[in-house]
């Protein structure tokens, strides 16, 4: 049987952020399309980016799961994204992550 190279590679990566702040998940469940919010399932509601796809969950108490990233960098630039549409959509965000 011939040798094969074992290759390893990244295909996803979970980054963690926390705004240190309260987030209202119903508002965002209402005004923003791509998110996801059944609290009798799960309490976290889901924000979807299509680029780079990912998904951020978002708790109430302002931790946010960033997964499905490639790479370490593409996390942090989803999870500001996902800040950054946020707060263009209205919702009051005190720091960033």
């Amino acid at each position: 049987m011939p040798k094969t190279k074992s290759v390893i590679s990244v295909e996803n990566v979970v980054a963690t952020g926390n705004l240190s702040q309260s987030i209202d998940l119903v508002e965002i469940k209402d005004n923003f399309e791509e998110t996801e919010y059944n609290p009798d399932r799960f309490p976290g509601l889901v924000f979807r980016l299509p680029s780079p796809k990912t998904s951020t969950l978002i708790f109430r108490t302002g931790k946010m799961v960033c997964t499905g990233s490639r790479s370490e960098e593409m996390a942090v630039i989803a999870i500001n994204k996902v800040v950054k549409v946020l707060k263009k959509g209205g919702i009051k965000i005190k720091r960033k992550p």
